[in-house]
């Protein structure tokens, strides 16, 4: 395989040339080949050039998924400028406080703040400007991704690599040529990263905007999709639609689904490999700040239940105690991580401190190992619940609750309790139409748990607890309930 390095200012030239006829995306029922895209960025790029954007900069991008997404952020890795991916509908405290992080030199969207330099979705003058190809630049950072973290205080990870990719490598398994299905918004790092990894080894890309259970999987059959990632909320929708809809669709082309960013219930991911088989269905594990991750196939994790894999290749993996003793197997302490070139080489914060052991790092998830070095992740540190002494993931309560029929998603959270120190609190959306009453929830979920990890209160809401990547802002909703005020959004 030739490990020549091509710069994503001129990438989508590159698969042109070599096919040109090659569909780089498709949205609805227009086809955008490789050229288009590359003519339509060409002329994105000197729209923001005027703006005065060039090598170096920071540029927030606040746009929906869709082709004008595409052409901007290809559009400034042709500047040699730093795409800074946020929400189009992030609330405005918090879009103030990553642009007041990142000093972005333009905003690509609906500007927050008065006096901002902005370009909307569908900028004038957009076809005065030349399709011609520019001069070939590597941005010294391929992307800035923004994230909440569990503090709730949002920072951005600018990550260290340039914007240059060998077009021959695929990414977790993915091949040049592959046809891509997106259903995840491409402002959070798991889609954006897969989907324009795809891009960079020639795949095509069926970008669904919005993501709907049916029409994802008409999507997958209708274009022949060979590549998918999803979460574990997409696949509880999908698994949701029932036996009748899904036995119409065994999704012969697909050759790998692998899904990633939340915890999977393990009666779930038991569904979707008796469904498609073992082979199809892989699990990643890993952070937008690139310390290390894991992998497992079907297969393996049917050997290793409930395990997110082995550490992958260039990374190493341990389990550390509070004082930063490793612990033996078994037992659950905090995942570190160290990438091969040592800590730092992989992002740097802004807005926000990593936390170090040496040259181990860690993002606070907890876990452990087994013999085989599989990894058994528990719960984030910051959301643990301590009642009575003992610890309670609340991933894994509400991996029981999400079992029913009746519950479309849930929240578990740890509540202040004078007794206890803190109690249990479940926050359940049931599905449309369902009718579910708490007595008949919790006697659902103490056939599947401990009895002291019962929730002692169930609430019911019909807000979505998740946001569209399957996230579930724990954070938000307990600060909410311990600072109630008349009519507060859940989240």
């Amino acid at each position: 395989m030739s490990s020549h390095q091509v710069s994503l200012s001129t990438i989508l030239a590159y698969h042109a040339q070599r096919e040109p006829g090659r569909v780089a995306v498709i949205v609805g029922d227009e086809r955008v080949t490789y050229a288009e895209l590359d003519a339509r960025s060409n002329r994105r790029a000197r729209l923001m050039a005027v703006q005065g954007v060039g090598f170096g900069d920071f540029v927030t991008v606040a746009l929906p998924n869709g082709l004008a997404f595409y052409e901007t952020v290809f559009g400034l890795w042709k500047l040699g400028a730093i795409p800074n991916i946020v929400s189009a509908k992030m609330a405005r405290p918090e879009m103030e406080a990553i642009l007041d992080l990142v000093r972005p030199r333009l905003f690509i969207g609906e500007a927050p703040v008065p006096g901002l330099a902005a370009l909307s979705e569908t900028p004038q003058g957009l076809d005065m400007h030349s399709a011609d190809a520019l001069p070939e630049i590597v941005s010294p950072h391929w992307k800035a991704m923004t994230s909440g973290g569990s503090t709730g205080r949002p920072k951005v990870i600018v990550d260290a690599m340039t914007a240059q990719w060998n077009p021959q490598e695929g990414f977790l398994l993915q091949r040049p040529g592959d046809v891509i299905l997106n259903p995840g918004p491409l402002y959070h790092n798991a889609p954006f990263h897969c989907v324009t990894m795809g891009m960079f080894v020639g795949a095509t890309i069926i970008e669904m905007q919005r993501f709907d259970a049916l029409r994802a999987l008409q999507l997958i059959e209708e274009h022949g999709v060979t590549w998918v990632t999803m979460v574990p909320t997409m696949m509880h929708r999908i698994w949701r639609l029932g036996p009748d809809v899904l036995a119409q669709h065994s999704l012969p082309s697909l050759r790998m689904m692998l899904h990633m960013a939340a915890p999977c219930a393990p009666w779930l991911k038991e569904a979707w490999i008796g469904w498609l088989g073992a082979e199809r269905v892989w699990e990643y594990y890993g952070t937008t700040e690139g310390i290390g991750s894991t992998i497992i196939s079907g297969v393996d994790w049917l050997d290793h239940r409930g395990s997110v894999g082995q550490v992958r290749p260039g990374y190493e993996m341990k389990i550390l105690d509070a004082a930063g003793r490793e612990l033996p197997t078994g037992e659950v302490g905090e995942v570190y991580f160290r990438p091969e070139a040592g800590p730092g080489s992989t992002y740097r914060y802004l807005g926000s401190q990593s936390i170090r052991i040496g040259e181990w790092e860690t993002m606070g998830d907890l876990g452990s190992m087994d013999a085989d070095g599989y990894l058994f992740l528990s719960d984030r540190r910051n959301d643990l619940i301590i009642s009575g002494g003992a610890n309670i993931y609340p991933a894994e309560v509400e991996a029981a609750l999400e079992a029913h029929p009746a519950v479309r998603g849930s929240a578990v959270i740890g509540l202040p309790s004078e007794e206890w120190g803190a109690v249990v609190h479940a926050i359940v959306q049931p599905v449309e139409g369902a009718s579910l009453d708490e007595a008949e929830l919790l006697d659902f979920v103490a056939g599947r748990m401990a009895r002291f990890k019962l929730p002692k209160r169930i609430e019911f809401t019909d807000e979505p607890l998740r946001d569209e990547a399957g996230k579930v802002r724990r954070a938000a909703l307990r600060q909410a309930r311990l600072t109630p005020t008349e009519g507060a959004p859940l989240d």
